[in-house]
This record gives structure tokens, sequence and C-alpha cells, in this order.
């Protein structure tokens, strides 16, 4: 039997409208991942909060979660990392450090910020190591870009990155579509 993960990633303050680097949509996609964090918990399921930190005062993230309601509770897991993918480490079947719930883990849903970042960096790490991995789509956000002169809006950076990872690394499914099944 499959047994799953919720890994709720960089749902800080600086994402948010009044934090250093907000993002388009973060209001609405913290909503859902709070559904889906309910329903990880009602179900007994593990719950996994990954918190990049940088030192930095550039840096895209803070050490605080934007709502009480997303913050770690109990043994719930928190991973503080450095790095977009260094969490990723934590996922290797050869991590001899994993404990005994980690190694019984088959599946992951993934949520949070940025799509085209961290999420994007879990998720095709996690599929690599061999994971079944969910992107809840509607519970992650991103910002606009620039590249070549350019501004990419933020729901063009979105799109773009739920479809590559549609194509060939995870399920990338609404939060509603996730809890009907």
């Amino acid at each position: 039997m499959a047994k799953q993960a919720l890994i709720l990633i960089d749902i800080q303050n600086d994402y948010f409208p009044q934090g250093k680097w907000p993002l388009a949509g973060v209001e609405a996609a913290a909503d859902k991942a709070q559904q889906l964090l309910q329903a990880f918990r009602q179900a007994g399921d593990a719950v996994i909060h990954v918190r990049h930190e940088f030192t930095s005062d550039d840096a895209p993230s803070s050490r605080q979660v934007r709502r009480r309601a997303l913050a770690s509770q109990g043994a719930e897991r928190k991973r503080r990392t450095g790095g977009t993918q260094a969490f990723c480490k934590c996922l290797s079947p050869n991590q001899p450090a994993r404990s005994a719930e980690q190694r019984s883990i088959t599946d992951l849903v993934v949520v949070g910020s940025m799509s085209h970042m961290c999420i994007d960096a879990v998720v095709r790490a996690a599929a690599d190591y061999g994971y079944t991995v969910t992107v809840i789509h509607d519970a992650c956000a991103t910002r606009d870009l620039e590249f070549n002169g350019k501004t990419v809006a933020a729901a063009q950076v979105h799109e773009a990155c739920m479809a590559s990872l549609a194509f060939a690394y995870a399920s990338v499914v609404s939060a509603d579509e996730f809890l009907k099944a």
C-alpha cells in the first residue's frame, strides 16, 4: 500500500504581499495548501515542512511562516535547507539518516513556492529518486520573471513550469481534484 506525504515548500512571509518577494496568487495558493494540510493531518498522513533559509538580506525567503495554520505541529517533520534542491538529499533512498516513516513513503504531494524554483527542483529530483509525485498546481505560486529584456508574467511562468512537470515528472492537478480522489 502506498504511503503518501505532503511536502509544503517555502510558504513564508517574504512571498506574501508585504514581503520582499511577493508572488502572484500567493494568498489563494496558501488557502489551497491549508486545505490539503488539514486533509493530510486528518488522514494521519506524513507532513513535511521545507523552509529554505539564506543568510543574505537579499534572500528570497525568511524564517517565518506566514500563517499559523500552515506552521508545523507535533511530530511533523521540519527541514531547513540552503538551496533549491538541498531538501532532495533527504529523499534519497540511499540516505542512511532517513526514518522508518520516510522509508515507507512512496508518494509525494508537493505545494508551495516558487513554482519555477523550489517546486520544480524538488519534483524533478523526487521523480528521479523513484517517488510518485503529484503537484497541486493551484497551491503553488510564483512571480514575474525577466528574460532577454522582456517580462514574463507570473501566470505564464507558472503554466510553463506546470506543463513541463506534467510532461514527464508528476501528475499535476488542482486541490479540488486531489481532495475528491
